[in-house]
């Protein structure tokens, strides 16, 4: 008996809180195991999934049930209904539950990529989408000599280890922890079928893995402002921030830690002064750690405004109600 487990990290319901509570609708035929469904509560919402769950957004459906807070929840033996408990509101309220509507949602959002595209600002012709595409044959372009004068070998896959690399091109920066699983997610993906690995994707399916894998809210400053005010000090402007030794200092001994090489490597990108820019191989670059002065590069005080905006080079953008988001913005280097 051979049992193999693959992990998978797939978008789900994304309704503005995480999920609090499942269950799976009963089946009374086996015909019905072949589609099963879910019912979820977050914090204030109901809501009903298409299993598997597979990033699709039009495969899940919620609505508002408590808006003071939702308590629990419960469905009918059958899975005609769901129950839904208030918290502070004392209430029970009886949903009937309509699995046509929810399929029908899903025919109407199309097939293949169709549902995804949306998921990205612009869709499928928009600004981000061309640029991945651009960074993709790039990918192609670049594992295969940029100077090279051989004929090149046009094919609609890159190789697995070029992945991280078009990921930070088009702003999601994953730990290596992540990278890892990822390559693992693709190199397993078809292994239970065909008992072969996979080395290299092709777009649609890494359009896929990047909306599956990135965060679904986005890089707010919230977050990076929680770090700073967990590892720094208050400043005599009353701002939480670390000093230059000891920003430098976590880099190579904390988290997933980088070498003395590699840091000044990833500045060296982040300041313009390597010319190399997008390397496979940090000891390849150009110009060693030896000859970058942190002193002149680096603030003696970095708080998180400063690290998001001149050292990552991200803008902040502040939606109107919401927590300010940080994206990637062009660099003239």
């Amino acid at each position: 008996l051979q049992i193999r487990f693959l992990i998978s990290t797939l978008l789900g319901p994304v309704y503005g809180s995480p999920i609090e509570q499942i269950q799976i609708l009963p089946v009374k035929t086996p015909l019905e195991l072949q589609k099963r469904y879910m019912v979820f509560i977050n914090r204030d919402k109901v809501g009903l999934q298409i299993l598997p769950v597979d990033g699709n957004p039009h495969k899940t459906s919620a609505l508002i049930c408590h808006p003071s807070g939702v308590a629990g929840m419960d469905v009918s033996y059958d899975g005609r209904y769901a129950f839904t408990a208030g918290g502070q509101d004392r209430s029970v309220v009886q949903w009937e539950i309509n699995l046509s509507a929810l399929e029908a949602a899903v025919s109407l959002g199309g097939e293949d990529l169709t549902p995804f595209y949306g998921l990205v600002s612009g869709g499928r012709e928009g600004r981000f989408y061309r640029e991945l595409e651009d960074y993709f044959y790039y990918s192609q372009l670049r594992s295969q000599g940029i100077d090279t004068m051989e004929t090149r070998k046009v094919s609609e896959h890159i190789c697995l280890s070029e992945l991280p690399f078009v990921m930070r091109a088009i702003g999601f920066y994953p730990s290596e922890e992540k990278i890892e699983d990822m390559f693992n997610e693709i190199r397993f993906s078809e292994y239970v079928d065909t008992g072969k690995l996979i080395d290299k994707i092709n777009l649609p399916d890494f359009f896929k893995v990047y909306l599956n894998h990135r965060p679904p809210f986005g890089n707010t400053m919230s977050g990076i402002q929680r770090s700073f005010d967990i590892l720094g000090f208050t400043n005599s402007n009353g701002k939480k921030a670390i000093r230059r030794e000891d920003f430098l200092k976590l880099l190579q001994t904390k988290g997933e830690h980088m070498t003395e090489e590699e840091m000044s490597d990833c500045f060296a990108t982040l300041f313009g002064l390597n010319p190399e820019g997008w390397k496979s191989e940090p000891a390849a670059s150009s110009l060693k750690g030896s000859e970058i002065c942190f002193e002149e590069e680096l603030p003696d005080e970095i708080t998180a405004e400063i690290f998001t905006t001149q050292i990552l080079g991200l803008t902040i953008s502040q939606d109107s109600g919401q927590d300010p988001t940080v994206s990637e913005v062009e660099r003239s280097a």
